[in-house]
């Protein structure tokens, strides 16, 4: 890794010339046209892990749980399959109309208050994961998807359309979540060194959404004080520190944030299959060797994913272009994770926990993510704060401008599409 040193108010930037090469300008991309190392982490937040069936080798008349135990059908006639007893027991009163007020959120109890109980027998299927030490669970029943957390069991979120509640408890809107890709190598720590990807995932609560890339050479005041580059705060004060820089810059009250690594993203697109995506143009990744990823549709593996996200040598728009290549690859992983559906979200936590760090609670983590399932691929955008180009003493460094705030108070409501 580059040393860098710690920015004071000393150092400004020098008169910054307008780039002539490129106008600064919102490039913005509907979903279903995107074709589509943070990838990974949109995978990790969305789910796209392929889930083998539950229940498998259950003794007849039970359905197997996650641990080896089994779960008869309770006394309302509802029977889930995949799940620990407490969690069953919970589901049951779901559907059964009982009281919730101890065992769910308070969005979620407030949403479920309005609930009519199920008139019949209820087949459930759930799927339990771990996020950050904490168990996780998804469980879908027909159009139904319940969110829960345990180790105490209680219901976070989810939809419910058997049960005539109108809308999903998803933690509501418009959020954020800010990706951190980190250029840690090997023996480096993860959450003390440049931040190479960073992009803001939003959610307006509305099924619309859109992820919007930071150029990582914009010179901005740090959190930890003085300016520097957007990606050194990370190396001064951790990723809390890069959150607080992001939420100063772009005004925008994002949440947390998830953090993963050059191995750490090559393993989970690997396990997950690759990254199916249309690749605009073919791009000689300078970095890897001369890797070629050519154009056209076809599934980037891990190496080829992250090299697609990372050059910006060869790029005519440079960091601006990587940034934009960030932000297909998220949304290709994306659409993946929605074609699996909800019932991924629990494996593909757990395998990101092996690898990453965040900040964000199983709750937050989960409603989020399921959020991602919520979006109509009509309605969710990208973009790209971008600025001209200058110089701070002898670093060549980008400047906020119109273009960038522009973007920003567009993302304000959650939506770029």
């Amino acid at each position: 890794m580059t040393s860098q040193r710690r920015p004071t108010d000393v150092r400004q930037p020098s008169a910054m010339p307008a780039d002539t090469r490129r106008p600064a300008r919102t490039r913005r991309f509907v979903l279903a046209r995107a074709g589509a190392v943070s990838a990974a982490v949109a995978m990790a937040l969305a789910g796209c892990s392929t889930v083998a069936p539950s229940g498998t080798g259950a003794p007849t008349g039970a359905s197997a749980s996650s641990d080896g135990a089994t779960s008869a059908p309770s006394s309302s006639g509802v029977r889930v399959s995949g799940a620990p007893a407490p969690l069953a027991a919970l589901v049951s009163t779901v559907y059964a109309g009982g009281d919730l007020t101890r065992t769910s959120s308070p969005s979620a109890a407030a949403a479920l208050r309005t609930r009519t109980a199920s008139p019949g027998p209820v087949t459930a299927r759930a799927e339990v994961g771990s996020w950050m030490g904490t168990p996780v669970a998804v469980v879908t029943a027909g159009d139904d998807v319940t969110l829960a957390v345990g180790p105490t069991w209680k219901v976070v979120g989810g939809w419910w359309p058997s049960l005539g509640v109108a809308k999903p408890s998803l933690g509501g809107g418009p959020r954020w979540v800010l990706a951190i890709g980190s250029d840690a190598r090997q023996g480096q720590p993860l959450e003390r060194t440049r931040a190479d990807v960073l992009q803001v995932i939003g959610i307006d609560g509305k099924g619309g959404g859109g992820v919007m890339g930071m150029a990582r050479d914009l010179w901005v005041p740090l959190a930890t004080g003085g300016k520097g580059k957007i990606n050194s705060a990370m190396v001064f004060g951790g990723p809390r520190a890069q959150v607080s820089t992001v939420r100063s810059v772009t005004g925008l009250p994002v949440e947390g944030y998830v953090v993963l690594g050059f191995t750490g993203f090559k393993k989970i697109v690997d396990d997950e299959g690759g990254i199916p995506i249309v690749i605009p143009r073919t791009v000689v990744a300078s970095h890897a060797k001369n890797l070629v990823i050519k154009a056209g549709a076809q599934t980037l593996s891990g190496a080829e994913a992250l090299a697609y996200a990372r050059e910006r040598k060869t790029l005519p728009d440079g960091d601006f272009g990587r940034s934009r290549h960030q932000g297909e690859v998220i949304l290709a992983a994306a659409i993946k994770a929605k074609l699996a559906g909800p019932i991924a979200i629990p494996s593909a936590l757990t395998s990101f926990s092996a690898v990453g760090r965040s900040n964000l609670s199983a709750e937050q983590i989960l409603t989020f993510a399921a959020g991602l399932h919520q979006l109509s691929p009509l309605q969710v955008g990208r973009g790209v704060a971008q600025g001209a180009f200058g110089w701070a003493g002898q670093q060549s460094i980008v400047v906020l401008g119109r273009q960038a705030r522009t973007l920003f108070a567009e993302f304000r409501d959650g939506n770029l599409s």
